[in-house]
């Protein structure tokens, strides 16, 4: 029940944020803004409070009670998701991303910690792959219902509550959260396993972080590089389908919605039994192999935007979210399992700052500076091929450093 529930929240925090995905054009064009101010919105506004604050939080999800903060970034997200269907302007629809994305970016650490308490070291994998299923399908839903709502609220003759389509859009997702969250109130605070002898003061927790750096480095790299191509994926894909492919939300949001919930999916659930497997066969070590298999898929994936056709841009793009997807499982699953308890939401939350400022802020603002150099708005689709391939290849890199220095026995 509490993973359920967990679970539930993950997907209506996924669902207020990707929900801007399919609208993103219209928006852009109502408040005059340029692509580099919006890679910023849906890049660095996500980046920002997660390099601020993940580290803190992740430490007192480590030392305090973690349903009551999952409650109070629930509150956060869903506030910030109704801020931006008021924002008049790219630095108030700035503001009110970034309110919305402190609780949804720093909620998931909070949740891996708890659900990590939940059940054995062996079980992890499984237990991690509901919270990643419960982000499968916010986000997919998101854009299968919020591509035919803006349809919807866009072919009204009378616009809904006086506000444009986009806007609309965004209110009532941000209603829905708020319903989906009050679950939460129904949650214990579980008991922690597996707690270390070390100090857990927050310098104690960084030194016994630092100690495992020869693990640790390469695995930050490595995930940090997957979610560089996957959220310059997420976020540019739309612009894409709509310039170079002369698609509008209602005839690509249906089909993007099962790309996102098919590769989810399955890239959960291969993770899950994958980091479950390798961890029983060759322990931590084993464990990673998977995570360099699946970052192995991501390489030819990411040249999803220069197909010809659109079957070929959904195809490689399944396959590169379904590879993201997996690597992200196999990621926290080795967290789970390798890092000590009052360490392990630290530990996140790291994961989290780098991985957000560099995967969020950095890759899709690099996405547009490459265009605008190279051809401007219309040469969007090779910079994020671009983009996409080196990070790729970097992770794949990575995790097989990582692998290499991985235990074989947990």
């Amino acid at each position: 029940m509490t993973l359920t529930i967990l679970s539930l929240s993950i997907a209506a925090g996924c669902a207020v944020q990707a929900a801007f995905g399919p609208v993103q054009e219209f928006a852009r064009t109502d408040l005059a803004m340029t692509d580099l101010q919006m890679g910023l919105v849906q890049g660095m506004a996500v980046a920002i409070p997660a390099a601020l604050l993940s580290i803190p939080i992740g430490w007192m999800a480590d030392h305090s009670n973690r349903v009551r903060m999952m409650l109070l970034l629930a509150v956060l997200w869903s506030v910030g998701a109704a801020a931006s269907a008021f924002a008049p302007s790219f630095e108030l629809l700035f503001a009110a991303r970034m309110l919305s994305a402190l609780g949804l970016t720093v909620v998931l650490p909070v949740a891996i910690s708890i659900a990590a308490d939940l059940c054995p070291p062996d079980q992890r994998g499984r237990s991690l792959l509901l919270l990643s299923m419960g982000k499968v399908f916010g986000i997919a839903l998101a854009f299968a219902l919020g591509g035919a709502l803006f349809g919807i609220l866009s072919a009204r003759t009378e616009p809904l509550f006086g506000m444009a389509a986009w806007r609309a859009t965004q209110l009532i997702f941000a209603g829905a959260s708020a319903l989906l969250v009050l679950p939460l109130f129904m949650l214990r605070e579980p008991v922690r396993r597996e707690v270390a002898s070390a100090g857990a003061g927050f310098r104690a927790s960084m030194q016994a972080l630092w100690e495992r750096r020869s693990l640790l480095a390469p695995l930050f790299v490595g995930q940090i590089t997957v979610i560089m191509a996957d959220a310059s994926a997420s976020i540019w894909a739309t612009p894409v389908l709509m310039r170079t492919y002369g698609l509008q939300p209602a005839e690509f949001g249906g089909w993007m919605g099962l790309v996102l919930l098919g590769s989810g999916l399955i890239g959960t659930i291969a993770g899950g039994i994958a980091a479950d497997a390798g961890l029983k066969r060759g322990g931590g070590r084993g464990l990673l192999i998977s995570a360099v298999v699946a970052s192995a898929i991501g390489v030819p994936a990411a040249l999803f935007p220069l197909m010809p056709g659109v079957p070929g841009f959904a195809v490689l793009l399944t396959a590169l979210l379904l590879a993201g997807t997996a690597t992200g499982l196999i990621t926290a699953t080795a967290i789970a399992v390798l890092v000590p308890n009052q360490f392990r939401a630290l530990c996140l939350g790291s994961f989290v700052v780098v991985g957000s400022f560099i995967g969020f802020g950095v890759a899709p603002t690099l996405v547009t500076v490459i265009s605008e150099r190279i051809g401007g708005e219309d040469a969007l689709a090779p910079s994020l091929a671009a983009v996409g391939l080196v990070s790729s290849i970097l992770s794949l890199i990575a995790f097989a450093l990582a692998a290499r220095a991985a235990p074989k026995r947990t």
